[in-house]
């Protein structure tokens, strides 16, 4: 008969004498979690998972928390449960390698993990397996633990497999977790669905936050604020570094760590012409004073709830006239995007707004060969040429929340309260364009704030850290003294 296949992909890889084993065996006190200890947000939870079962009656859906990628040889990648996982059952640790939430077709959750292993019963797994034992990468909670702290019925991930031999429809969040996606692609699980579908209605799911996650996305751009100032703390050493950028890059970091789990994203610290680049994340080059730095970076909280906020700062503390001049064009911009924010409006109509404020103000610099109503005509858009991303993006779990979200939904929809998210025009003058006076060139602003949709507009979330110029000078200096 073949062998069952598995979802446990552990081994006991450490080589022990058997006198060792022997030795290892016993005597191992007791320890266990605190029996009040729930998981964040437990009681938003149960919610979400009866509206994921609610839109697929009768299916037997697989959210899996995903697996671990070699970094190189034996050592992996830190661990980040995918978002969907986190965000219906509320486990956000390392130790969730390979789990899996099952929600069976009478709309019942179950989880399914590779619990602690139990000294009592003589398992090794605990000391010799290098990848999941707890000697190696800490504790993992139990079946019995487990349920606790999340509500849900748990089962031992190696009971999987036998689900999968029916005649159930089932859907699975596909390209997450590779054993699984194997073991659902067999021939025995021929009733397996395409799940499109499925991973639209997952991030549909976050498209409106509930008061939890706001508080959470709250905290996240508080513990942001706090990083930006400690960032301009050390603008002084930066200055002196022949790698400022990476200097500014630790300290921001270093607060996210300190606060959350790490950052929502990789920090992007672009000092002159690197502002230009959009998704610059290398952060190797020095910081001149006489040119501006702009900075994006978002805490991520240890629920997995990020921030993303970005300022553009003058490094010598004072924004030059040309500086200026862009920073109060983009800035506008910022201002007509917000102002378009509230229930009802299109998604796409903060963009719109901010844009058109950007093409009448590159139009009246004379950049523009065409005028700016011209410009921005769907068959035209040239300034695009100095601004050429879009103006925000829905947040959450992901910096880029809910991006599988159906067009209909998302960005061909309407704005609803609870909505959160980011408004972030912004110019690239690149140093090499000849369409642009030589006082220009190489001047990258973006400002970026996170918002949340409210009864009757958005409330600003980032608004501690200051926008207009004078008062952006203000906090600098009084940061820097």
């Amino acid at each position: 008969m073949a062998d069952q296949p598995t979802l446990n992909t552990g081994s006991h890889d450490l080589p022990v004498t058997p006198a060792l084993e022997a030795h290892m065996a016993g005597q191992w006190a007791a320890t266990p979690l605190p029996a009040d200890e729930r998981v964040p947000g437990y009681a938003y939870f149960p919610a979400r998972r009866a509206r994921l079962a609610a839109a697929f009656p009768g299916e037997r859906l697989l959210v899996p928390a995903g697996r671990l990628k070699v970094r190189s040889n034996d050592c992996d990648h830190r661990f980040r449960p995918h978002s969907a996982y986190a965000h219906l059952t509320g486990l956000t640790g390392e130790e969730q390698v390979g789990h899996v939430l099952v929600v069976e077709p009478d709309g019942e959750p179950v989880l399914h993990l590779h619990p602690r292993s139990d000294r009592a019963d003589g398992s090794a797994e605990f000391y010799r397996d290098r990848r999941y034992g707890e000697f190696w990468v800490g504790r993992r909670p139990d079946l019995g633990e487990s349920a606790r702290l999340t509500g849900l019925r748990t089962a031992h991930l190696d009971d999987l497999p036998k689900l999968l031999t029916g005649s159930v429809p089932t859907r699975v969040l596909a390209g997450v977790d590779p054993v699984l996606d194997a073991l659902t692609g067999r021939p025995a699980a021929e009733h397996a669905v395409p799940d499109g579908q499925f991973a639209a209605a997952l991030a549909e799911l976050r498209l409106v936050k509930d008061a939890w996650e706001v508080e959470q996305l709250q905290l996240a751009v508080d513990h942001t604020t706090t990083g930006f100032e400690d960032a301009v703390r050390a603008l002084p050493a930066a200055l002196r570094h022949r790698r400022g950028e990476r200097l500014l890059e630790g300290a921001f970091n270093a607060r996210a760590r300190a606060e959350g789990n790490g950052t929502g994203y990789e920090t992007i610290v672009a000092s002159g012409a690197h502002a230009c680049v959009l998704h610059w994340i290398r952060n190797d080059g020095p910081l001149d004073p006489a040119e501006l730095l702009l900075l994006d970076a978002g805490v991520e909280t240890d629920t997995l709830y990020t921030a993303d906020v970005t300022r553009t700062l003058p490094l010598s503390g004072t924004f030059s006239p040309a500086q200026r001049d862009v920073y109060e064009l983009v800035l506008a911009a910022q201002s007509a995007g917000i102002a378009a924010l509230r229930p009802g409006a299109s998604f796409r109509e903060f963009h719109r707004a901010a844009m058109r404020v950007i093409a009448e103000g590159l139009a009246e610099w004379g950049l523009l060969p065409v005028s700016a109503e011209e410009s921005l005509r769907e068959d035209s858009g040239l300034h695009r040429r100095y601004t050429l991303c879009g103006s925000g993006h829905m947040l959450g779990l992901d910096v880029h929340d809910c991006a599988k979200a159906r067009a209909g939904a998302y960005l061909d929809g309407v704005l609803e309260e609870g909505m959160v998210l980011t408004v972030e025009p912004g110019l690239y003058l690149q140093p090499d364009d000849l369409t642009l006076p030589p006082a220009l060139r190489g001047i990258g602003v973006r400002i970026e704030d996170d918002l949340v949709i409210t009864a009757d507009g958005a409330r600003l979330m980032s608004g501690a850290l200051p926008r207009e110029a004078d008062a952006i000078e203000s906090w600098m200096g009084g940061l820097l003294g």
